[in-house]
């Protein structure tokens, strides 16, 4: 193994750890606005997404961590590698793909939660069209979905 094999991984790891980045900005985004409608009026779906959000923060943290430690242990790998310690340079870049594998692992995991997360909301939004609908405040203009 040379030393340009662990070197391939670094930009897909830069762009995996900035896009974990961005996740977790939208999830503190998402927690404040949650909070000021809490404040303002308690929902039931509130409730649920608090939730969904907390397992969402742990789900990216941890995937954050082990795509750092992947990044570490890549940058390790080709430190002995320029060191020419061949053996120790490959189980580290051998140990930075399982920590990597794991921290998609999270992220597969965390979109899941979010598409439920997705789903609660939607599911909020019908039963407010529904409480619409029934006190008559539609219009019997509107046109009809297809079946």
């Amino acid at each position: 193994m040379t030393l340009t094999t662990p070197a391939l991984l670094f930009p897909a790891i830069s762009l995996l750890l900035l896009a974990y980045t961005n996740r977790f900005l939208v999830l503190a985004q998402l927690i404040r606005k949650l909070a000021e409608e809490e404040r303002s009026l308690h929902q039931a779906a509130t409730a649920r997404q608090i939730l969904l959000l907390r397992r969402r923060i742990s789900l990216t943290k941890r995937m954050q961590v082990a795509g750092v430690l992947s990044f570490l242990l890549c940058t390790l790998s080709m430190f002995a590698l320029f060191l020419s310690l061949e053996l120790l340079g490959m189980i580290l870049f051998g140990a930075s793909l399982v920590t990597l594998s794991v921290s998609l692992v999270y992220s597969l995991w965390e979109v899941t939660i979010s598409t439920n997360a997705l789903n609660v909301q939607l599911q909020d939004i019908e039963a407010l069209g529904g409480r619409q609908s029934r006190s008559g405040s539609t219009s019997q203009d509107e046109p009809k979905e297809a079946p």
